[in-house]
């Protein structure tokens, strides 16, 4: 059992948690839900003890095993397997006791307890983890350096669930997954034996796998019971009567001053009239439930073209001269719904580049309507927003030319007006700056919008806006999402990305989850400790061989960080003159855009060469 007992938070001044106090029955599967900013995560640190409260305390039993996802990612020459093997702190020491014991009453204690909690069978278990989160064998044997954050964030979360800790404690444990890993992940926890508490906005997690609604607003907690849908009809329910009780007491309150007002002045009824405005003073008004007004998308309609959008031949795609997908075949039209479903790494951003006409076929055909715009929705847009500027001056300089009016009201349009509107971004949350990056996009009423992962900073309630929203809008979608929930409620066609090429997939969402669940990869399986040792002994003798590839690759990785740096430089010159450097603050607008490509070519050219070479690489090292 956990009790949170009047747990008081009060950060810059603001009071984040206001006496928030729960219990949590043991073996419970609590989702910890609310608004963004609500202070989910504040509540979290404050379970794990990496914040004090400035008032009430945390009860759990003592010696209870607690396991929380750092942000920091994993980082070194360690792989996969070997830091998710060494999350099993016990088992690690018990292994490195038993090569050292010379006492055969202590060795034999400490095999019994290797065998008591399954040590042996540790690599097979971390193995299936780490496939199910979308490391296939070769991915498991790689230096943890040679991924990116995003997948060193996966082997924490594997090493994580491997430990399986009493209390397991997991702050939006999809954001750096895809679907097929979020699928994965949700089978996983569904099984998982002891106590936890998930942070998400992922509905269909939230479903599936709690069985408790923790909520959180306005700095306290409620508590529902069972998943999601659950907790809307309930609050539904609540809101209802707290609407019926404002209503019956607004009514009261109305009688008692009109009653005060007509006989305060008599003397024969002065008396009444003072009885009544003391209850009147004492009655606690109801307050209904918060709606946030701000929270809003409205994607505006473009003017209609001919189909098609959009007609792929043949078409081959891909960075250098290495083709990512081949032979694709597509057509989009105008009232088109498009979900690239695959995991990670298949080539769903590049086909999303390709349909943005960031990328060109290498061969084949790709035909589209000269008239056509595209709103292109990224991450990268979202962090490389201007934290010093406000959404106003933001879409001034998007919107050059443009009336003051139509500037506002198309910021409207997203939630940002009045004081919104001038604040600055670095005081916006995730979700509000994702809301900004949609609303820069579809400034000129792009005929399809293509969207990479929105949903990312976005909590449930914003997401159920981003739906209807999307569906609202007159022109073509093509979204990548792990939250299925919106692709079910968006897509009306689905396209798969797998083995080099995308095909249409013809059955429905369900057919594709019973897919992904029920295949190899979700499964997932290990080779015995001495074929592994083996492995890896060949790979460090075949590292020893690759010295000049690894310096290429390492050359190519110094060029990308030069480059980037070269476009973030101009970025502030184009957005920030101040702070640019003098060569830099010189040049008028076109220029700095035409530098600007000119730099993003390079750096296309260096990641497809530091590409090459990793590959290169890892043949060397297979």
């Amino acid at each position: 059992m956990l009790n949170i007992n009047g747990i008081t938070v009060r950060l810059g001044g603001r009071t984040i948690l206001d006496r928030a106090s729960a219990t949590l029955p043991a073996r419970s599967r609590v989702g910890l839900i609310g608004r963004n900013g609500a202070g989910k995560s504040t509540l979290m640190k404050v379970m794990i003890g990496q914040l004090e409260p400035d008032d009430g305390e945390i009860e759990m039993p003592r010696k209870t095993r607690i396991g929380y996802l750092k942000q920091e990612a994993p980082s070194g020459n360690s792989t996969p397997i070997e830091t998710v093997l060494a999350a099993d702190t016990e088992r690690a020491a018990l292994l490195a006791e038993a090569e050292t014991c010379h006492d055969p009453d202590r060795v034999g204690e400490l095999h019994d307890r290797l065998i008591a909690i399954d040590a042996y069978t540790a690599e097979a278990r971390a193995a299936r983890i780490l496939v199910g989160l979308g490391f296939d064998e070769e991915m498991q044997g790689r230096p943890l350096d040679s991924y990116s954050g995003g997948w060193k964030m996966r082997v924490a979360l594997a090493a994580l669930l491997f430990s399986e800790p009493d209390l397991l404690l997991l702050d939006e444990p999809s954001n750096h997954l895809d679907l097929e890993a979020t699928l994965w992940l949700e089978n996983f926890l569904k099984a998982y034996p002891a106590m936890m508490v998930v942070i998400s906005h992922e509905r269909d997690l939230l479903n599936n796998v709690v069985d408790t609604i923790l909520h959180l607003e306005g700095g306290k907690t409620t508590m529902y019971s069972g998943g999601y849908d659950s907790f809307e009809r309930q609050r539904a329910e609540r809101a209802a009567q707290l609407a019926a009780a404002k209503a019956s007491q607004d009514a009261q309150r109305a009688k008692l001053q009109d009653y005060i007002a007509r006989n305060s002045a008599r003397a024969s009824t002065a008396k009444q009239a003072q009885s009544r405005q003391k209850m009147l003073a004492k009655m606690q008004p109801i307050a209904a439930m918060a709606e946030d007004p701000s929270l809003s998308f409205d994607f505006p309609s473009p003017e209609e073209l001919r189909p098609p959008l959009i007609t792929l031949d043949m078409a081959s795609v891909g960075y250098s001269e290495k083709p990512i997908l081949q032979r694709l075949n597509l057509r989009l039209d105008p009232d088109d719904r498009i979900a690239l479903l695959g995991r990670n790494g298949n080539g769903k951003t590049t086909l999303a580049r390709l349909l943005a006409a960031q990328l060109t076929p290498m061969d084949g055909e790709m035909t589209s309507s000269g008239k056509m715009r595209v709103g292109y929705f990224t991450q990268y847009q979202v962090e490389e927003l201007d934290t010093d500027d406000t959404p106003l001056e933001h879409m001034t300089r998007m919107m050059k030319g443009k009336t003051p009016g139509a500037v506002r009201a198309q910021l409207g349009r997203f939630g940002f007006s009045g004081d919104k509107a001038t604040t600055k971004v670095g005081r916006l949350s995730g979700g509000e700056r994702a809301r900004l990056a949609l609303a820069l996009i579809t400034r000129d009423a792009p005929h399809m919008l293509i969207l990479d992962e929105p949903t990312n900073h976005l909590d449930v309630d914003a997401r159920e806006a981003l739906v209807q929203a999307l569906n609202a809008y007159d022109g073509a979608v093509v979204i990548v999402s792990h939250d299925r929930h919106m692709i079910e409620l968006t897509a009306d066609r689905l396209v798969l990305v797998d083995a080099g090429t995308a095909k249409e997939y013809n059955g429905s969402m369900e057919d594709y989850i019973s897919f992904v669940l029920s295949s190899d990869g979700a499964a997932g399986g290990g080779k015995s400790k001495a074929n592994r040792k083996e492995e890896r002994r060949a790979a460090a003798e075949a590292r020893e061989k690759s010295v000049a590839i690894r310096k290429r690759a390492q050359e190519a990785e110094e060029l990308v960080a030069t480059l980037n740096a070269q476009r973030s430089a101009v970025d502030r010159a184009m957005f920030d003159p101040s702070s640019a450097e003098p060569v830099l603050r010189a040049l008028g607008m076109s220029d700095l855009m035409k530098r600007r490509g000119e730099i993003e070519k390079k750096l296309e050219a260096a990641e497809a060469a530091w590409l090459e070479a990793s590959e290169a690489l890892e043949m060397v090292e297979a």
